[in-house]
């Protein structure tokens, strides 16, 4: 079997129209607090609430330690006039033969129901496929999270597998 072999050094910057994906930062520990914080954002999510900012801090540190060990990829989105975070996209829990990867994805509050994440999506996925080489993307999906099952539908996924909590939900390289 032969392993890919994928780096993340350099960065990757990726740019929409309006939009740039850019490591994530200590500067950003205030959003991030606010996005890990937020009863909204966390409704669907599956893990622990932040409650300091010192815990967003630790966030920050361990998702850019991942990132140098090559272990997943993850973007702080910022419009391209302002760069402070509005929310963010990762590719992570990347199989061992690193042919699949889950897509994640957050905003904050103010800034949902404007299109980014419909925006961020394609060249994610793009990036996923053409640059990390994989065969497939999965997002895993509370059946109740009508939203990102809409979005994930329009871009291609389909639904795979059904748990008691969660819909997984699969889109194979083209």
């Amino acid at each position: 079997m032969t392993v890919n072999k994928i780096n993340f050094t350099p960065f990757p910057l990726l740019e929409t129209e309006r939009l740039t994906l850019r490591q994530l930062s200590l500067e950003d520990a205030n959003e991030i607090f606010r996005l890990r914080s937020d009863k909204s954002v966390n409704k669907f999510l599956d893990r622990p609430i932040a409650k300091t900012i010192d815990d967003a801090n630790q966030f920050i540190n361990k998702i850019n330690d991942s990132i140098a060990k090559n272990e997943l990829i993850y973007w702080a989105i910022t419009f391209k006039n302002h760069p402070k975070l509005i929310g963010t996209i990762c590719l992570w829990n990347i199989s061992e033969d690193r042919t699949k990867a889950e897509i994640g994805f957050e905003l904050l509050p103010d800034h949902q129901g404007k299109g980014i994440m419909r925006e961020v999506l394609p060249i994610v996925i793009k990036f996923g496929f053409e640059i990390m080489k994989l065969d497939f993307i999965e997002g895993e999906v509370d059946p109740n999270n009508l939203t990102s099952i809409k979005l994930m539908e329009k871009n291609g996924f389909i639904s795979h597998k059904r748990l008691q909590n969660t819909v997984i939900y699969s889109l194979q390289n083209p």
